[in-house]
Parts: structure tokens; sequence; C-alpha cells
């Protein structure tokens, strides 16, 4: 039965020390994936990240199924560290001018709205640019914002299927696969912090901001990696594979006697030590059809039979000590569960607890960026909805209790009344 790792309360940073983004203020409309992955690294690192949600329901990844704990789910709380929450009902044009009043303050707006939405708000990046020359608006859509295309609604998955990403997921004999996790939706955040970063770079040179655009299509496309390009050069389609890449037979999964290894055996040297010093035969590079890689790949399932038959004679732990010992690159075949409480997780720190204002503590999972001088800021967990609206009211736009009581009368935080900030 599986049980929730237990998790050590998370050290704090250096006192006093920089953060990379400090000062800057991000004005960030994006809820599911892709827009909250890109604004929470901005916001892991110093940004001053402020989240506006509708207030019916918000970000929809708040009921998503996975978990959830103190009300809050595992996918919103996953992408929205650090950020804090406003709620407005951008249907009010009171709330419209409180984001308009937002963006003239921002450094970055960043916003992955069905095409039209911002411009039917007047929130668009033509709209709004006059009032903040210096900038830097990003829209992350699934077929970018321009073109024939840019109506069309799309998700992970769609242009993991439509780029040809997908058909290269899973096993020759069976139907093409998504991957697991959404790739497309976290690679696309990921470009477009990038995006984002270039823009702010550019703005220090170039004295104003600018319009950067990131599509889940685009980034499924240069996904498919060497893979495409090998069909761009010499016209074949290529195939899934499963767990070993064409012409790598040692490359996969192999059955020790008691469970599953992965092994990247991919080049001569590499297949030279594994046959000869880890698995004792010497014949399967002496052999004609396994002396070259073109050999091996020509003779693969030859190759990998005789392979397993030799994995399945000791135990896992036996044949990762000689590996290990032998340089190889191996690796256990681990679920979550395994990964998550295995010593490399362990040992680099990447698994904390935090405060939650409703949980006591929610689980965290630190960024994978580590920076010697300007590390990532000490982690606050994802805000309630509406958490921090009359604070943002008060500290960044500066309104007094009277106008931020008639707002509320307007309705521009929707009919529940704004929690009060922390």
């Amino acid at each position: 039965m599986s049980t929730k790792p237990q998790l050590p309360e998370r050290p704090s940073r250096a006192a006093g020390g920089p953060t990379a983004l400090d000062g800057l203020l991000v004005v960030d409309f994006t809820r599911v994936v892709a827009g909250p992955a890109c604004t929470q690294t901005l916001a892991d690192f110093g940004a001053r990240v402020i989240k506006i949600e509708n207030p019916d329901g918000g970000d929809d990844t708040r009921a998503y199924e996975h978990a959830d704990i103190g009300g809050e789910s595992a996918a919103y709380l996953s992408l929205n560290r650090n950020k804090s929450g406003i709620a407005l009902d951008l249907a009010v044009p009171e709330a419209r001018e409180i984001a308009l009043d937002l963006i003239r303050r921002a450094d970055v707006v960043v916003e992955n709205f069905s095409s039209g939405v911002m411009r039917k708000f007047g929130l668009d990046y033509e709209a709004v640019a006059p009032l903040n020359p210096r900038l830097v608006y990003c829209s992350i859509s699934a077929y970018g914002r321009t073109g024939p295309f840019a109506s069309r609604p799309g998700f992970d998955p769609i242009t993991q299927a439509e780029s040809g990403f997908m058909s290269l997921n899973g096993f020759a004999d069976g139907p093409a696969v998504r991957t697991g996790p959404p790739i497309v939706d976290m690679a696309t955040g990921m470009s477009a912090c990038n995006a984002i970063l270039l823009a702010l770079l550019a703005r220090d040179r170039l004295g104003r901001g600018q319009h950067v655009e990131v599509a889940l299509f685009d980034v499924a496309m240069g996904m498919t990696g060497f893979y495409g390009m090998a069909y761009l050069i010499n016209g074949e389609n290529p195939g899934r594979f499963g767990n070993s890449p064409s012409g790598s037979p040692t490359v996969g999964v192999y059955e020790a006697s008691d469970g599953p290894l992965y092994m990247a055996c991919a080049n001569d040297r590499l297949y030279r030590r594994l046959v000869v010093e880890v698995l004792n035969r010497p014949d399967l590079i002496n052999q004609p059809q396994f002396a070259t890689r073109k050999a091996r790949s020509e003779n693969k399932e030859l190759l990998r039979a005789a392979i397993a038959e030799v994995f399945a004679s000791d135990t896992l732990e036996n044949w990762m000590a000689k590996m290990k010992l032998a340089n190889i690159p191996v690796g256990y075949l681990r679920t979550v569960e395994e990964g998550f409480n295995a010593p490399e997780a362990r040992e680099r720190a990447r698994l904390s607890r935090i405060p939650h204002r409703t949980a006591e503590w929610v689980p965290n999972i630190e960024p994978p960026i580590n920076m010697s001088l300007t590390a990532a800021i000490d982690p606050v967990a994802a805000p309630l909805l509406g958490q921090h609206t009359e604070g943002v009211m008060r500290e960044t736009l500066g309104y007094d209790a009277g106008r931020i009581a008639a707002l509320a009368e307007k309705g521009a935080f929707g009919l529940r009344k704004a929690t009060t900030s922390d």
C-alpha cells in the first residue's frame, strides 16, 4: 500500500540575499498549466506576481481531481507558488479599470486566454502598450495569436497529436501515446519564461518593451528534435520505438531476476565495457553480427535476447553494482512513489513542506534551477482564491478603504467578499 512521504520543513535562504528578479512586477492573467508554470518560475526568483482569477471558481486547476489538501488541488498548488492572488470579474467595467491600473505599473503581463478575450476586455497588447511602452507582454496560445488557426482551441495532448510528437511515443506495434505529464504545456511555460527574460534584456538596451508569443504547437514541433530534423533530411517518416531508440539496441528496459532497470549504452566504448566487464560475454563484441553499431542495429532482436538472458540470471542490485563500477549509464525504473523517496531526491533536497493558510502545510517540489548568488526565494504556498485582493488594492494601487468598498459593491471582485491579505 502506498504511503505519503515524510517531508521536512524547508530551511530558509540566506537572510538579505539578493534575488534575480527583485522589483519586477508581473500581472498574471494565466490559468491551467503553461502560463502558470511560466509565472511561477518568475515568482520563484523574486518577481512580484499578481495572479488575477475569475471570482467564480478561479483557475480551472483548482477543480482538478488528482488530490487535494486544505481545499486546494494538487495541480493548482504545483503551479502557483509564490504568487499574490486577487479576484476580478473582468466583465465588470470597474474590474477592468483595476486591471489597467495594474498594467500601467507592470513590467510584464502574461496571458493565455482564448483568442480575442483580452481584446474584448480592452486588455490586449495594442490597447495597453501606449499606456506602458516599457511593458513586456507575453501571449501563450495553442496556435498563435495571428493567422488562420488563431481562433482554434487547443490543449497539450491535441498539439502532441497534431505536431507529430505523439507519433514518436509508444511501441512500434501499438498506437501513438501521449506523455503522462503535460510535457508540451510545461515546455511551453519554460519557453514563455525564456521569451520574457529575453525581452527584458532587450528592453534594457532598446528602452522599450515588446509583445512576445509562444504557441504549444510550435513547441511540440520543436520537441520532435533530431527525429524531426532527420525527416527533413531524408524524407523518411520516423516511427515509434518504445524504450529503445532505433539504432541503439542496448538502450532500454531490461529485467533482472527481481526487477527492471533502464540502461543507456549507446556507443562502442560503452558497449564494449558492458559486454566484457559486466556481462562477461566478449562474444557479443567479437562476433561479426555484433562488432559494429550498424551490425548490432541490423541484428538488434538477436542481441537484445542475448543480453536479456544474461540480465535475468542475477539480481537487480548485483547488476546495478557491476554496472556502476564499470561506469555504464544505468538507472532503476521507479514509480513516482519510489522516485520521490529515492536517495537522489533526498540528498538533493528536492522535497519539503511549507505553511498553508487552510491546510497547515502543503508539499513543495523545489524549482529545478540553482543559482549561487540569487537563489530562489523562500517558497510561499499558492494563494487562496482572492486571498490578496484587498492588500493589492491598498499596497500596490494605493486605493483607500472607501474606494475598495465601492468597488466591492459594484461587483468588481465578484459576489463573494475578497479576503484580507496576510
